[in-house]
């Protein structure tokens, strides 16, 4: 009797209440998740997905460079990673257009992906792969002649499992990575391919930059996807996706609550840090302002809390070199804002 393929992981507690946890975000922020796919924003998190997600891959290229290319302005950078971008803002174009549930789907985004990048895009690897960390072998990949097989069970289990989409696109995220199907790419087509799964549950899935927070915690994604390894059990990587997953959610959604406001005080501190770091004298003298503690009650305090503006020097915040900078939060928070006079 032939045994039914299933990814090796258990449901937990954890599991069921994080799905549960993310139902009820999206529910609570039903007109937050909604905008998420309206073209102004949508086209944010867009920019921000693919972003963070090559940033992942060691891409160097910054948000404002990725938002200029998807702009369709030249951007001084690596011709490889400029190639990188325009392959992955062409791939999640066409996202909603896959069928989760297909191999010749799936090659085709591989091939989207990592066109005129490596030699093989689209095919399976014909040679043995791992990864590998300085001196460590992190982990070695199934042989390339199993590799068509392991892919077709894994889209068989998936097109026929009863378990919810959350659980079981990072279920097969983690699979994916453990197979190593592809010569190069394997772990943006891990991303990707989720975003695929999910979508098809909720549209408003393909516009989450769920990216974002792999990236800000990629040492943990990382981690886990070594320490699944390790158990032969895919129950930690799962349930660190699902906290990604709703921290996604929560994110998007209070940076538009944020965005909607914001003063134009705040603004205008966020668009002068946007050009470089600088002191408080010189904010002062930019924003006009001769007395600190208005600076400090109506401009600074404000956005240091809201994580949009962060110290130069955390540990000293009254050294008098102490300078201020904007965060990804901030440059998220203004393009936002930008985006939506735009529209």
């Amino acid at each position: 009797m032939t045994m039914t393929y299933r990814p090796p992981y258990s449901t937990t507690p954890t599991m069921i209440r994080l799905v549960g946890e993310i139902g009820e975000a999206l529910g609570r922020h039903a007109v937050s998740a909604e905008k998420a796919r309206t073209p102004h924003l949508g086209r944010g998190n867009r920019i921000r997905t693919v972003q963070a997600s090559l940033a992942i891959e060691n891409n160097t290229l910054s948000l404002e460079q990725v938002t200029a290319i998807f702009d369709g302005k030249r951007v001084l950078g690596k011709p490889r990673e400029i190639k990188e971008v325009r392959n992955a803002f062409a791939a999640y174009e066409q996202l909603e257009g896959w069928d989760p549930f297909s191999l010749p789907d799936l090659l085709d985004a591989h091939r989207v992906l990592l066109d005129g990048l490596v030699d093989d895009p689209g095919v399976f690897r014909r040679g043995g792969v791992g990864v590998v960390r300085g001196r460590e072998v992190l982990h070695i990949a199934p042989p390339a002649d199993r590799v068509a097989h392991l892919v077709g069970d894994l889209l068989d289990w998936l097109r026929t499992t009863d378990d919810h989409p959350l659980i079981a696109g990072s279920a097969f995220h983690y699979e994916l990575e453990f197979i190593h199907p592809f010569s190069d790419g394997n772990g943006r087509m891990g991303r990707l391919w989720q975003t695929v799964i999910l979508s098809r549950w909720r549209p408003l899935m393909a516009y989450l930059p769920v990216e974002t927070v792999i990236h800000d915690r990629r040492r943990d994604y990382y981690r886990m996807l070594v320490r699944a390894d390790s158990l032969a059990d895919a129950t930690p990587f799962i349930e660190f996706m699902l906290a990604a997953l709703l921290e996604a959610i929560e994110e998007v959604a209070a940076t538009d609550q944020a965005s909607d406001q914001v003063s134009d005080q705040v603004r205008r501190m966020l668009e002068l840090l946007d050009e470089r770091e600088m002191g408080s004298v010189e904010l002062m003298r930019r924003l006009g302002l001769s007395h600190r503690p208005t600076f400090r009650k109506n401009y600074l305090s404000g956005v240091l809390s809201s994580g949009w503006v962060e110290r130069t020097q955390p540990a000293s915040p009254r050294s008098p070199t102490q300078r201020y900078r904007m965060t990804d939060a901030g440059r998220g928070l203004l393009a936002r804002i930008r985006g939506r006079e735009k529209s």
